[in-house]
C-alpha cells in the first residue's frame, strides 16, 4: 500500500518499465493473498464453482470470486436457490431450478441460458467437484456493469454456482426458537427467493443472542409465517400436520415434498390429516409438536419456543416419522426426485 501511495502522489511518476514491474509483482502478491486463506485448510469446503463471467468451472477456491460491480453485490439484484447432493445424487434439482427461474422472472432478471443449459451446467459442475454429499447453490444476477440503481448498464446477466462440501445428517435433537421482532419481508419479496437476506440475518442474530437456534416470523395479522430460511410446521393435539398458507411466504421445496409424502402416514392411521391453514400464535403454542422444514435438515424439531415447551418439551414421535419419510426419500426416492451425477 505504501508503494502505491508514493506512486499516486509523487510529482515525478515512475517510468513505464518500473510500473510494469510493480504491476507484475502486485499480481503475484495478490495471488499469494488469495491463496493464503486456503493454504492451511486440510479439506477444501468449496470443491468447484461455475461462473458465466469466466465461462467455465473453477477448482481453485482462491479464484472463486464475483465482480464487485455485479448488481447482485452492491444492489442485491439477484436470486438464488439450492439443491442437495446426497450419496452421489442431486435431490430435487428440477423443482428447485423451476422455482429459481420463477424468482428470476419476478426480479426481472433474464437468464443468459435456457433452463436445459443451466441444468446441464449444474450437473457438470457437481461431477467436476467429485462431491458426493453437500449442497449445490446457484445465483442469477443482473450482472456486472456499473454502480447505479438501474441495471441498464449491465450488458448481460450472470450465472454463478458453487458446490459446498457438507456432511449433514438427519436432525434428531430438538432446538429452541424465539418469535422474531425483526420486521418480515412483504409478500412480494418473501415469495421470491432473492439475495436480500438482511432481515433473515438479523432475525437469526437476535435468536442467537437469546440463546436460541433460530426464530419464527409472525405476520401483521398475528398468524404464523415462517423461519428465516426454513418453513415451520406443527402437529396439533388432534394429530394434524399443519403448514401456514404460502401466500405471504416462500413455498419451500422440502415443505412441498413433505406435503406430498405425509399422506402415507394418514393412510397408516398415524396422522389424522395434512393441510395448510392460518394458524394464530395461540393455536401454534398449543401444538403437540413443532418443527422447521428445510433442505439440509430436512426436519429440525423445535422443543422450546420463547422459553415455553412445545408439547412435553421433547422431540415428538410424529416429527421423527415425518423426518424419516423425507430422509428415506433422499436416500432411495423415485427417479423424479433423485438424479445420479455422472462423475468422471
Amino acid at each position: 500500500m505504501a508503494v502505491l501511495l508514493r506512486f499516486m502522489f509523487s510529482p515525478h511518476p515512475p517510468s513505464l518499465c518500473w510500473l510494469e514491474k510493480y504491476l507484475s509483482v502486485s499480481i503475484v502478491k495478490l495471488l499469494e493473498k488469495l491463496n493464503e486463506k486456503w493454504s492451511s485448510v486440510e479439506k477444501q469446503p468449496y470443491p468447484a464453482m461455475y461462473s458465466s463471467i469466466f465461462g467455465g468451472i473453477i477448482l481453485d477456491p482462491a479464484m472463486m470470486v464475483i465482480p464487485i460491480d455485479d448488481h447482485m453485490v452492491h444492489r442485491g439484484h439477484g436470486v438464488f436457490d439450492t439443491a442437495i447432493i446426497f450419496d452421489g445424487y442431486l435431490y430435487e434439482l428440477d423443482v428447485h431450478l423451476h422455482r429459481f427461474l420463477q424468482s428470476a422472472a419476478k426480479a426481472k432478471i433474464c437468464s443468459p441460458f435456457p433452463q436445459s443449459v443451466l441444468r446441464s451446467i449444474l450437473i457438470q459442475l457437481t461431477s467436476a467437484s467429485q462431491c458426493r454429499k453437500g449442497t449445490l447453490r446457484y445465483w442469477l444476477s443482473a450482472g456486472p456493469g456499473d454502480f447505479l440503481l438501474s441495471p441498464a448498464g449491465c450488458p448481460t446477466s450472470a450465472f454463478y454456482a458453487i458446490v459446498i462440501d457438507d456432511n449433514f445428517s438427519q436432525c434428531k435433537v430438538g432446538v429452541k426458537a424465539i418469535t422474531s421482532t425483526i420486521p418480515m419481508k412483504s409478500p412480494s419479496f418473501a415469495t421470491m427467493k432473492n439475495v436480500n437476506y438482511l432481515p433473515n440475518v438479523l432475525s437469526v442474530i437476535e435468536a442467537e443472542e437469546k440463546g436460541a437456534s433460530s426464530s419464527i416470523w409472525v405476520d401483521d395479522k398475528g398468524c404464523i409465517a415462517e423461519g428465516p430460511n426454513v418453513n415451520v410446521a406443527f402437529i396439533t393435539r388432534e394429530k394434524e400436520l399443519v403448514f401456514p398458507f404460502f401466500d405471504k411466504i416462500l413455498r419451500g421445496c422440502t415443505a412441498r415434498r413433505l406435503i406430498e409424502l405425509a399422506p402415507k402416514l394418514v393412510e397408516q392411521g398415524i396422522l389424522k390429516s395434512v393441510k395448510t391453514d392460518n394458524l394464530s400464535v395461540e393455536e401454534a403454542r398449543g401444538a403437540a409438536e413443532m418443527m422447521y422444514v428445510g433442505s439440509t435438515l430436512p426436519i429440525l424439531p423445535i422443543i422450546m419456543w420463547d422459553d415455553q415447551p412445545i408439547g412435553d418439551g421433547k422431540v415428538g414421535a410424529l416429527t421423527m416419522a415425518l423426518s424419516d419419510l423425507l430422509w428415506n426419500d433422499m436416500v432411495a426416492g423415485p427417479d423424479t426426485q433423485r438424479f445420479p451425477v455422472p462423475y468422471l
